[in-house]
């Protein structure tokens, strides 16, 4: 759901009577350039800090959230040179040995994501990302490293980048992980790569992360994720602990071929979403014509809470993005919840039989 602002803080401060807000309110006016939107934002930021100086909370607690603020401040900076390229991350087992068939696949992934002007995301180590890293090149590799208390070097590829980040906290590294990626490629690999999986699905199918495209890829004969998902199948579905579309949310291929076509279809017409109050906007590259719109109303009306589907022109809501103004809209009330219904839907709006011919 949308991100609702809440003042307790600020109702906090005003009921002890320190002057805490006015002194916020006066520095962020020194400190955030005229007219900037995020201003109430940072002013909330510095009275968390503030209440928890107050709190004078103990210092392992005060060390954490310092740590994150810095790590979290310093990943925005590095990575707003890259905001606008399309990104891929791609998990898989450090262990994996350069004369390992799955290997050789995720070296041939990153070239094939490169040649596409897709960048590689990975943790920067060994085995399946050391390879997805070489095949792309470090020009379109980033790299999230983490500390940890024996040696963690980073790969040939990223050793010595300005596009190599490291993290002190791996939510947070997780966090850059999703955030960052336009699309996800899951190669085979142990408890961390079916952590990352699950993390990513959970994310995805609870609507805290936009959907993007989760291919989950192994080699030609490869069983790895045909267990994982008639495991799937057979005791998550049958037992109703997920829905069947859940499934939707990811695609198995054999090939890296299959797998940048897959990311491909995704944006063939789809381009990004959000959330403007309580109204879902899909920003698409082509207008849908009148028969796809009247299909939209009868086949996906499980989706609306009420009103139905309408196309329409940027809003004056979206004025902060202006370099996505001339990308024409499809509004709903969406229900929030069925993820992966909302994936057929994109996948109908992306068949180009639905387009308006003359756009």
């Amino acid at each position: 759901m949308p991100y609702s602002p809440d003042d307790y803080l600020a109702r906090h401060f005003q009921a002890s009577g320190i002057d805490l807000k006015n002194k916020i309110e006066e520095l962020t006016n020194l400190a955030v350039p005229p007219g900037s939107v995020n201003l109430p934002l940072y002013q909330q930021m510095l009275m968390t800090v503030a209440h928890m100086a107050q709190a004078d909370r103990n210092r392992w607690d005060a060390k954490i959230m310092l740590q994150t603020l810095r790590e979290m401040e310093y990943a925005f900076s590095r990575l707003e040179q890259f905001k606008r390229r399309r990104k891929v991350t791609v998990f898989g087992s450090a262990r994996t040995q350069p004369e390992h068939p799955l290997y050789a696949l995720a070296h041939e992934l990153g070239a094939a994501l490169a040649r596409h002007e897709l960048m590689v995301i990975t943790g920067a180590g060994g085995g399946i990302m050391a390879a997805a890293h070489a095949g792309a090149g470090r020009e379109h590799s980033l790299g999230f490293n983490i500390t940890l208390p024996f040696e963690q070097d980073a790969n040939p590829t990223m050793r010595g980048s300005d596009n190599l980040l490291t993290f002190h906290f791996f939510f947070l590294r997780k966090l850059f992980f999703v955030k960052e990626a336009d699309a996800l490629v899951l190669c085979p690999g142990g408890f961390g790569t079916l952590d990352e999986a699950l993390e990513v699905l959970t994310l995805i199918q609870t609507g805290k992360s936009p959907l993007v495209p989760i291919v989950l890829l192994d080699q030609p004969g490869g069983h790895f994720w045909q267990g994982a998902l008639q495991f799937m199948r057979e005791q998550l579905v049958a037992d109703r602990y997920i829905l069947p579309c859940d499934l939707h949310l990811m695609r198995l291929v054999y090939s890296t071929e299959d797998a940048v076509q897959e990311i491909s279809r995704f944006y063939r017409n789809y381009h990004s979403s959000r959330w403007l109050k309580n109204t879902f906007v899909v920003r698409m590259n082509h207008p849908l014509n009148a028969d796809a719109l009247a299909t939209l109303g009868k086949e996906f009306s499980d989706l609306c809470l009420t009103d139905g589907f309408q196309q329409q022109p940027v809003c004056e809501s979206e004025s902060d993005e202006p370099e996505f103004c001339h990308l024409i809209r499809l509004a709903f009330n969406f229900n929030a919840r069925d993820q992966g219904r909302l994936r057929e839907l994109l996948d109908f709006i992306n068949l180009p039989q639905n387009w308006e011919q003359n756009a």
